[in-house]
């Protein structure tokens, strides 16, 4: 009978990992890449905050985190101490640790620093038709002011913040959505509107990207102001839609940052004649929109999917309900 033998045991050396491409990129990288960057810049300030000026230490005790909060209750807005806390629960979870600002110890101290130090959040105030319709004037005449006096960087900045003011207001777009459109992405169909995509966002949890659309309009026209901006800075073929531009009139590789859009906004309402410029922010074109789409009829649900929100707190809170409205709706409740 035939016997079967079995090979002799041969060591086998441990397969090795390939060699990754000197181009690709580490795990860090495309971790940090799922992080918007304005939220990782914020949370490694508040993780900081928590550690050089306070004194604590990672990770964190819960005890410690309450002590830290009460440390700093009235000092720092409800606002503040909601991101500080958002940003250590963060560090804890990023590095294989319990998360100690969901113990109840920390729970009960913020509830108490909300009764003791109780604040109204302050809400910018909204563009309304009749200030974009100055805005748009203003920087129209701006704009052909400063080409017929040769000044080219002028030209350019009016020609810019006139495309971002029409269409942050009528894309209901926050400032950091703006500021990161990117020419590649956006496709225009003059005199029928536009589309633009972003590959991610504040309300794009999975980072799958959404394209936002945009009519073209007889008056006010967004898709007919961006046309012109990117005609007027054709040299820029690819990169951020609005770039920085310097005293010379350069255009930079770079986005122009969330934050100047601020001053931008202040600066031209100043200009163009409206008062109290300085109440205005970036969020005044979102609140703007919604404020308008809600007079103009817009069932809420069709504004919540307009703009992306995801819930309807979100959306509520970008609307405006003047007293006027609220006395003229308790006027029809009281003649039924």
């Amino acid at each position: 009978m035939a016997v079967m033998r079995h090979p002799a045991s041969v060591p086998v050396a441990a397969e090795a990992s390939p060699s990754p491409p000197a181009t690709s990129r580490s795990v860090e990288d495309f971790l940090a890449a799922g992080q918007r960057h304005n939220t990782r810049r914020s949370y490694a300030s508040a993780v900081q905050h928590f550690e050089s000026e306070w004194g604590g230490l990672l990770p964190a005790a819960p005890d410690a985190v309450a002590r830290y909060l009460a440390h700093y209750a009235g000092a720092l807005s409800l606002n503040t101490l909601r991101q500080r806390l958002a940003a250590l629960s963060r560090w804890h979870a990023d590095h294989g640790f319990s998360d100690p600002t969901k113990a109840p110890v920390v729970r009960q101290v913020f509830k108490g620093i909300r009764t003791v130090h109780p604040q109204q959040e302050r809400q910018a105030r909204p563009v309304d038709l009749g200030h974009l319709q100055a805005v748009d004037a203003w920087l129209r005449q701006a704009q052909a002011d400063a080409a017929v006096r040769g000044d080219q960087a002028a030209a350019l900045r009016h020609a810019r913040d006139r495309s971002l003011v029409l269409l942050g207001f009528w894309r209901g777009f926050r400032s950091d959505e703006l500021t990161r459109l990117e020419r590649r992405f956006v496709e225009i169909a003059p005199g029928r509107g536009m589309s633009c995509f972003l590959p991610h966002s504040k309300t794009d949890r999975l980072g799958q990207g959404q394209t936002y659309k945009c009519p073209a309009l007889s008056a006010l026209c967004p898709v007919e102001a961006l046309s012109a901006w990117l005609a007027l800075s054709v040299e820029k073929t690819d990169g951020p839609v609005f770039p920085a531009i310097d005293r010379w009139g350069r255009l930079g590789d770079e986005p122009m940052a969330p934050t100047s859009l601020n001053l931008i906004l202040r600066r031209v309402l100043e200009a163009a004649g409206v008062d109290a410029a300085q109440g205005f922010s970036s969020h005044s074109l979102r609140r703007g929109f919604a404020s308008w789409a809600r007079d103009s009829g817009w069932d809420i649900k069709e504004l919540m999917a307009y703009i992306g929100w995801r819930d309807m707190k979100s959306a509520l809170r970008y609307m405006d309900i003047s007293g006027q409205d609220l006395q003229q709706r308790f006027e029809r409740a009281l003649a039924r």
